[in-house]
């Protein structure tokens, strides 16, 4: 059984420890820093096995040389960025299985947000680590890839079960939401989460994990078939990928 725990470091980052209830491997994906993980760790498990990283990104990856040199740990990343990904010991590619005690990961190749972007993605325990490609009500800015490389990335996560749990990156939900409400005014699904949104901030408690399910129906970037959208866009007989893109530039400019 897989356990998850959120980690806050910087200012919006999310950094998970996973912990395998059967093997007593214990994980940390996307280390944006030493103390606040070193904390953690210190206090509940006292080692880390794995370092996993989605992608190179200095908030993703800023943790792992000071973690691997006190806790031993190895550092798995994504093969088309290992020269970037610090103290990196095993290359990752889509397709790639990750076993971490009875647990199994398939590795997700997500290009886009970088280059060379990876998910982790765990069928059994129905959980995926989407890093900055897919957020809550959101997903990543185009940085390295092509928007059409993030369009493709966004529909493997669409295909998923729709129960799955999504972790990602970052706090950005609100934001997102403000957003998404601006070109979805009537979606009820949508204006129906502020509420709970703004509760859970209010108490310092993260909006993560969200469900595949709930992002189809409340994330506009996964939405770019509707047709109250295309409408509102001015788009009505756009492409979904066209869509996605005005999304894109439009949500860059916000």
């Amino acid at each position: 059984m897989l356990k998850i725990d959120i980690v806050s470091c910087l200012n919006d980052n999310y950094s998970y420890v996973l912990y395998d209830d059967d093997s007593k491997l214990v994980a940390v994906l996307d280390p944006s820093e030493f103390k606040p993980i070193d904390s953690f760790i210190s206090k509940k498990y006292k080692k880390i096995d794995y370092i996993l990283n989605t992608h190179h990104h200095f908030d993703h990856v800023n943790g792992n040389d000071e973690l691997k040199k006190k806790y031993n740990s190895q550092i798995m990343g994504p093969l088309l960025e290992k020269e970037k990904i610090p103290g990196i010991d095993t290359a990752l590619n889509g397709g790639d299985i990750f076993k971490f005690g009875n647990i199994t990961f398939k590795i997700l190749f997500l290009p886009g947000h970088t280059s060379g972007h990876i998910s982790f993605y765990s069928k059994e325990e129905k959980v995926i680590f989407t890093g900055d490609t897919l957020f809550s009500l959101g997903c990543g800015r185009v940085f390295e890839g092509t928007v059409s490389q993030m369009y493709s990335s966004i529909k493997k996560i669409k295909k998923l079960p729709v129960d799955t749990k999504i972790y990602c990156g970052h706090e950005y939900t609100k934001n997102n939401y403000d957003f998404c409400a601006t070109y979805e005014k009537k979606n009820k699904l949508l204006l129906k989460k502020l509420s709970w949104i703004n509760k859970r901030l209010d108490k310092k408690l993260p909006t993560i994990p969200t469900t595949l399910d709930e992002e189809l129906k409340t994330n506009i970037f996964l939405r770019c078939d509707n047709l109250l959208l295309k409408k509102e866009l001015g788009m009505n007989n756009s492409s979904e990928e066209l869509i996605f893109e005005k999304l894109r530039n439009l949500k860059d400019n916000f």
